[in-house]
């Protein structure tokens, strides 16, 4: 991306943090064998402080959306304890296969990482794993799929994921890991993100645009550009 390109992407800014629109398909940091990620252009979003910013916490490189960046290192620290804290609001939507048996409900089911013989790994549900709990709704319908609203309110490697494969029986499109169609890029958004960042203020955050290659497979479930005004973030 060109400096201008990503400055395009940032959705909110102020003194401590900003939140940019990620895109699909590229790792928020460098991988043991390096490669793109988005780091590598973050000194574009300085915007006159000294310094680029930092990564308050991580989405997978298949994610789009939300993504915030506190600006500097005391911003990181406090954004940090409302993360650690459970404070932090994240709103994602998803695309699955099938349907959930229910309209909403929360699954509560604790993950681990597991590893296999040739290196790879994937997240498996164990009773030994650690505390993961998910809210969702269900938003549209279509063809054999289901558009999901869905809060996670632990922060766990795929927890959206697995859970939707597991728990509801529903992968998701471009999920191949975990049981769903792979002739596409990954279904899941972080659509908004919402944050009591200042005491006396109300709490500030932003909405992500649904990404190109959503859109399809959301309007088969009933998504338009006007119906967000009603279907809320």
């Amino acid at each position: 991306m060109t400096p201008e390109q990503i400055q395009a992407r940032v959705l909110y800014r102020d003194g401590l943090m900003l939140i940019l629109d990620k895109p699909a398909g590229v790792p928020v940091h460098a991988g043991p064998g390096g490669g793109p990620n988005l780091e590598r252009y973050f000194d574009a979003l300085r915007f006159g402080f000294p310094k680029p910013p930092g990564l308050a916490h991580r989405l997978d490189r298949d994610t789009s959306g939300c993504l915030i960046l506190g600006r500097h290192p005391k911003a990181l620290r406090k954004l940090g304890k409302l993360f650690q804290d459970g404070k932090v609001d994240k709103t994602y939507w998803a695309v699955v296969a099938g349907t959930p048996p229910q309209e909403q409900g929360r699954i509560e089911l604790p993950l681990k990482k597991q590893s296999n013989k040739t290196g790879g790994w994937r997240i498996v549900v164990a009773d030994d794993g650690q505390s993961a709990v998910t809210d969702y709704k269900v938003m549209g319908r279509g063809d054999g799929i289901t558009w999901l609203e869905l809060k996670p309110h632990t922060g766990r490697t795929h927890q959206i994921r697995v859970h939707c494969a597991t728990a509801l029986g529903c992968p998701l499109l471009g999920d191949p890991q975990y049981g769903g169609p792979g002739d596409r890029p990954l279904h899941l958004h972080s659509r908004a993100i919402t944050l009591p960042l200042y005491p006396s203020r109300e709490p500030v955050g932003a909405v992500a645009p649904v990404p190109a290659h959503m859109r399809a497979a959301l309007a088969t479930c009933g998504f338009t550009e006007s119906a967000t005004e009603t279907l809320g973030a």
